[in-house]
């Protein structure tokens, strides 16, 4: 018998998760059956959705996450003891998986991409879900053309910074809003932005006059608030917008949630088109990001950046650091 340790979510959360929302449980793995494999945990990801997705689903659940892991035993030939594999067990230290039944993505698991002596935990990151929704939601939703003007919020963080590099990628000019002077220069010195703002300290109707005096064209919008209605109230006729996520409200009673200024006279105005998305919808496309971005990685095009902290019993403050801007790219554990 294997024993493993796992995180069970055992109260919804209310404002910023609390570490005695969850409880660390102990159990012992059954032994495996035909098609199944046994995963030692490797990396683990903490990611927004995990805080935005709290409600949907009742109490105790086991926390769901990305992670990345090695087969310590297998009773499926395609993934012989060794492999690499990345499924969304969530939060734990040993799972058992079936490849041949997944009933959504949730119960995914596939072999990690060939990273060619780059860190594994890229697997879950740039080479992951993350690079995945980056990839899909900017290329397919806002559609860039070479000399378009993009702006990206939590372009510091694991999706925006991806965005942004894709956009230089594609020959245009980027604008990009963090939360501190440090990922601010994080994003012009070494992510190659053209301009970037702490948006904490400036008037950001102001900067977007001065950086974007044309207009923007694309807004990949990760915050929501009133941020994301002054940016789009910027937009040019026919712009585009990707809405991946509304971070600024996530610690928010979602009877209470924040307001922010109306949209449709600029929607109408200027013909926008906005979309939002969830990643899953391009499953089946994944390997596609996959190889362009671990090619453009190996370019040196596109430079991923991870905040990594060590130690299972640390996942959940690696979680409420990460929702409260503690990171600067990825943020993973390392078990």
């Amino acid at each position: 018998m294997v024993k493993a340790k796992k995180y069970v979510v055992k109260r919804h959360f209310e404002g910023v998760p609390k570490r005695d929302d969850f409880d660390i449980i102990e159990y012992e793995l059954p032994p495996l059956k035909n098609g199944e494999v046994l995963v030692k945990t490797e990396w683990v990801s903490v990611d927004p959705y995990q805080r935005a997705y709290n409600n949907r689903y009742p109490v105790p659940y086991d926390q769901f996450g990305f992670q990345l892991g090695v087969v310590e035993d297998s009773k499926d030939p395609r993934f012989p003891v060794g492999t690499k594999v990345v499924s969304h067990k969530g939060w734990c230290t040993h799972s058992i998986g079936n490849a041949s039944e997944p009933k959504s993505v949730m119960d995914v698991i596939y072999k990690a991409p060939e990273l060619k002596g780059l860190s594994p935990s890229l697997a879950i990151g740039t080479v992951g879900m993350p690079g995945a929704t980056a990839y899909f939601g900017f290329l397919e939703i806002c559609q860039p053309k070479q000399g378009d003007t993009v702006v990206v919020t939590g372009a510091a963080g694991a999706v925006g910074s991806i965005v942004g590099q894709l956009a230089k990628i594609k020959g245009c000019k980027v604008i990009g809003f963090a939360g501190s002077e440090d990922k601010v220069a994080w994003l012009e010195k070494e992510l190659g932005f053209d301009k970037a703002y702490n948006y904490k300290t400036v008037n950001v109707h102001e900067v977007l006059q001065v950086a974007a005096p044309n207009g923007v064209d694309c807004y990949f919008d990760n915050v929501g608030g009133e941020i994301s209605s002054i940016i789009i109230s910027h937009m040019n006729t026919f712009g585009r917008v990707a809405v991946c996520g509304s971070i600024s409200a996530y610690n928010d009673n979602v009877l209470e949630l924040p307001k922010a200024p109306i949209l449709q006279i600029h929607l109408v105005k200027s013909q926008l088109k906005i979309e939002g998305f969830l990643v899953h919808r391009w499953v089946n496309r994944w390997s596609e990001a996959f190889a362009d971005l671990s090619r453009w990685i190996l370019e040196g095009k596109l430079k991923p950046r991870e905040h990594v902290t060590e130690g299972f019993d640390r996942i959940y403050d690696a979680f409420v650091g990460m929702l409260a801007g503690e990171n600067t790219g990825k943020a993973v554990v390392k078990l």
